[in-house]
């Protein structure tokens, strides 16, 4: 017989962060086959929709789809779906299209391809996706960029791939983007965002997933913050209306992509949150704490 204490925690470099997965409830063997398997689930991900990866499917669309419809896995055209839902839905405040800006301010190396880093085109009407799991952009200087949904997906399938291999509980982590299940709760601290070393709230997960986005910090260089990696498409600039959001829903995902929705947004994106059962707590730029209605009973803010 398994003692329920029997768990097990690892982490590796994946999706341009640590991710970091816990199980228990098992035999350490069946653990250990079940965590290699999920970090394969990752990195599978990490292949297919790193802009970094000259050979990943959005490096070949970013290359190849103005020119011509071009195939890309099934994963890669799901998260593309999702990714055109959530920007119709949010009337273009979510969108992938946003990569070339993302160059101009260096949090994107440039294209090898030779073409200039522009403005770039909205994702509204210029991503078109086509019977066979094919893409074609409308205009020469779309370029995408999945980091705002892709690592939530990773989180969602390496989960996925634990339930497969039986495991009672566990967690899968990726830099803040987390899934959890199993019977009982885990307790999550959230960063304050213009002071990483200190928590703002703790909140208690149960059988969801959680996302959080918030200012830049990189605490082996400084404990000052710069400004949000989040990108206005209306403007093209850092998005500024918050400091910190951090939302929960069924999917990593869906979790991923709204929090870049309501750093832009604030509380302006409840009717989406509504649309997808999501929960949110946002923090503003003079440090007050703002919670959805739903979520009060499970956050719990710092004194």
């Amino acid at each position: 017989m398994v003692a329920a204490s029997d768990k097990i925690r690892r982490a590796r470099p994946l999706l341009g962060t640590f991710v970091e997965i816990e199980v228990a409830g098992a035999a350490r063997s069946e653990m250990d086959a079940a965590v290699d398997a999920a970090f394969e689930t990752v990195a599978s991900v990490h292949r297919l929709m790193s802009f970094h990866e000259p050979d990943s499917d959005v490096s070949r669309i970013n290359r190849e789809a103005c020119l011509r419809p071009t195939w890309v896995n099934a994963a890669t055209f799901e998260v593309l779906k999702a990714a055109v839902e959530m920007h119709r839905r949010s009337n273009g405040v979510f969108d992938i299209a946003v990569a070339p800006t993302l160059q101009a301010i260096g949090l994107l190396p440039p294209s090898d391809d030779g073409m200039p880093i522009s403005a770039g085109q909205r994702s509204s009407n210029a991503i078109e996706l086509l019977p066979g799991q094919t893409v074609w952009f409308r205009h020469h200087d779309i370029r995408i960029d999945l980091g705002g949904i892709a690592k939530g997906f990773a989180v969602d399938r390496a989960l996925e791939t634990l339930r497969l291999f039986k495991m009672p509980a566990g967690i899968v982590n990726a830099g803040g983007d987390l899934a959890v299940f199993g019977q009982y709760a885990q307790t999550i601290h959230i960063r304050h965002p213009r002071d990483p070393g200190r928590s703002i709230a703790r909140v208690e997960v149960t059988d969801e997933a959680l996302a959080s986005t918030a200012r830049r910090f990189d605490l082996i260089q400084s404990t000052e913050t710069a400004a949000s990696a989040i990108i206005d498409p209306g403007t093209r600039r850092p998005a500024h209306t918050v400091d910190g959001a951090t939302v929960r829903a069924s999917s990593c995902m869906v979790a991923d992509a709204l929090t870049k929705i309501v750093m832009i947004s604030g509380t302006d994106a409840i009717g989406l949150l509504e649309h997808y059962n999501a929960s949110a707590l946002l923090i503003s730029m003079d440090g007050d704490v703002h919670i959805t209605p739903d979520w009060h009973h499970a956050v719990h803010v710092a004194a």
